[in-house]
């Protein structure tokens, strides 16, 4: 793959060539602010607060190589360090510099745990063994990452395992947020010895419920807040996806990426067809908001993405478990919120890569089950690798 790479890099040279100069000569200002900048997480004392009676704190994972600062607010990524193609630690993840902005900052879901079900269902209603259930419709007509309050805004129990190991759990009650059963989750965050963010997740029921859980980080491989990221080289391994309603609700198809702008089976920029009006998807999500149908090569974790910074140089593959990935760029950021080091979070200034069951699959029988019954554990594991470009 990175043989491949490297031939298809100079294939995207004159989309990346071509692009807006005042654009490129912002992005090269906020790239000489990074570098005059000490890369250094947050302060632990910003994220020390009594949210609905429980106690809010950041805790920080650090191994040789990388460093992760990760708050209990709603299980959150705040920042990960990782070495660049001079050895300079970039942050890689948008984020805020204290709790309050995180309790403030509207539905961004900065590096969040969502759930109990991430992505959409169809206007907050699924049925289970004939029995019907109603969420909360907080997208529209749809409900969206758990509900109004979410996991993303629930403050998880933390402990620390040791220097490079976080793990959190919280348990929703019977009926929050409209999901049937007590229902105890656990994730556990890992830095690897191979420069990796390794997200373990684990979750137990009651009663019949349904469950898609998913970490919610924004990348920008070449530093948050760093200009665009239209030219980083995105690599999907899926033939197909699933295309959507004008609500971003799967039609239960399954569509060939093959001619179509969803084709990431080989390094492509990702501003290279984004603004294809000719494309009805395309206009339905503003851009990519959409699930893509990994290729699964056996039971354990598979290659889902490879990403590579263009500036940076810095390479990230994702591995999971999961069916699908959600490929979102950032189409609703419009530099409204101050992330960390004071920066703005601009229009497509970041992507998501989130690992899932397919949107609104309780009302798709012919897609993956996401149901759990009490007596069974919900088990996934996702993976975030990097290195550089060699």
């Amino acid at each position: 793959m990175r043989n491949l790479f490297s031939i298809l890099i100079f294939a995207s040279l004159a989309f990346i060539a071509c692009n807006n100069a005042q654009q490129n000569k912002q992005q090269e200002q906020n790239s000489d602010t990074t570098k005059s900048e000490s890369m250094e997480t947050p302060s632990t004392k910003a994220f020390q607060q009594n949210i609905d009676a429980k106690q809010t704190n950041l805790y920080v994972l650090k191994n040789k190589n990388i460093e992760a600062a990760i708050t209990n607010y709603g299980a959150r990524v705040v920042s990960l360090l990782v070495p660049d193609k001079n050895g300079k630690k970039t942050d890689v993840v948008v984020g805020f510099d204290n709790v309050n902005d995180y309790t403030q900052g509207g539905d961004t879901y900065f590096g969040a745990i969502v759930g109990r079900y991430g992505n959409r269902i169809a206007k907050g209603k699924f049925k289970l063994d004939g029995k019907g259930y109603t969420l909360a419709t907080n997208n529209g007509a749809n409900h969206l990452h758990g509900g109004n309050k979410g996991f993303s805004r629930e403050v998880w129990d933390a402990q620390q395992l040791n220097d490079t190991t976080l793990q959190l759990t919280y348990v929703s009650k019977d009926g929050e947020e409209g999901y049937p059963g007590n229902f105890t989750s656990k994730v556990i965050y890992t830095l690897t010895s191979n420069e990796g963010l390794k997200i373990d997740y684990e979750a137990t029921t009651d009663k019949k419920t349904v469950v898609n859980l998913t970490n919610h980080s924004y990348f920008n491989l070449n530093g948050q807040g760093s200009g665009t990221i239209l030219n980083h080289l995105m690599m999907i391994n899926a033939d197909k996806y699933t295309p959507v309603d004008s609500t971003l609700i799967p039609t239960g198809k399954l569509e060939p990426v093959k001619n179509t702008p969803f084709d990431f089976r080989s390094p492509t920029a990702i501003g290279a067809r984004i603004n294809d009006t000719s494309n009805i998807q395309l206009k339905y999500g503003k851009g990519y908001d959409h699930n893509f149908v990994l290729n699964k090569t056996n039971g354990g974790l598979s290659k889902a993405a490879e990403v590579l910074g263009d500036q940076s140089d810095i390479l990230m593959n994702v591995y999971t478990d999961q069916p699908g990935i959600q490929f979102y760029t950032g189409n609703f950021m419009d530099g409204s919120h101050t992330i960390k080091g004071g920066k703005k979070d601009d229009h497509r200034t970041a992507f998501c890569l989130e690992t899932q069951h397919y949107p609104d699959s309780p009302n798709h029988l012919q897609f993956p089950s996401t149901t759990l019954e009490p007596g069974k554990v919900y088990k996934t594991t996702t993976l975030y690798e990097f290195s550089v470009k060699k």
